[in-house]
């Protein structure tokens, strides 16, 4: 069962996933979100890990940076390992002045510069969306629990960028106008290998820093760690 990219072997992985994009935040949430998880795959430094939540087999692996390392995993993950639900749980910069740092962001579209949208249709550029019924129970629980730290809760669409250094204001700025709330880096492509794999997919996000509003960005420790109600709202999202 092993591919290039995972070791494990078949049944190690749960149907459900979460995804966050730093190998350290994977071990973390291992550790401290999931009931007695285990290593099941350690390639290239990207761990796997599955134990239960809720009483349910889960399963946490890291998707590195960009839609390009995502794909590579998610696309595994669903064509070889069963893999029914992936819920990427990350952070971004916040777009819209009503997204303050450390608030949470569903993601229920990905607009991108990636040529991942037409790649697969030529002449037709796809609309990459989540799951409806992930975006439903994520939107559930978030609406029903207390926020940490004053967090607020947005859905919207995201915007999955291929360059991380593009110091483009016109491009934020339009983003901005047709109410974009976030920039990141893969659920661009997370939702595309989920349509074309015939799997869901869902996007959770910590606001860690501000386009608009450089005070308060999250320090990178901060970044590791400050993941708890976006935890709660993806593993909702992967259980509805």
């Amino acid at each position: 069962m092993a591919t290039p990219h995972i070791t494990a072997e078949a049944g190690q992985i749960a149907e459900l996933v979460l995804m966050p994009g730093d190998p350290k935040r994977a071990a973390r949430i291992a550790e401290t979100f999931l009931t007695d998880a285990q290593l099941v795959s350690d390639v290239r430094g990207i761990g796997c890990y599955t134990g239960t939540y809720q009483g349910s087999p889960m399963s946490v692996m890291a998707s590195g940076m960009g839609i390009a390392s995502l794909s590579i995993y998610a696309t595994e993950l669903f064509r070889f390992y069963g893999v029914k639900r992936i819920c990427r749980v990350g952070t971004c910069g916040g777009i819209s002045p009503a997204v303050k740092v450390r608030d949470v962001i569903i993601g229920n579209a990905a607009h991108t510069n990636s040529n991942v949208s037409t790649l697969y249709t030529p002449g037709v550029t796809m609309s990459l969306a989540a799951s409806f019924d992930m975006l439903r129970g994520a939107v559930d629980q978030a609406r029903s629990m207390e926020l940490a730290e004053g967090a607020q809760v947005h859905v919207g669409p995201v915007y999955s960028s291929d360059f991380f250094y593009l110091n483009r204001a016109d491009v934020a700025e339009g983003l901005d106008r047709v109410g974009t709330l976030g920039v990141e880096m893969e659920a661009a492509g997370l939702y595309a290998c989920a349509a074309l794999e015939g799997a869901e997919a869902l996007t959770v996000l910590t606001v860690s820093d501000h386009l608009k509003d450089g005070s308060g960005d999250m320090s990178a420790e901060e970044r590791e760690t400050s993941f708890g109600n976006a935890l709660q709202i993806a593993a909702a999202g992967l259980l509805a």
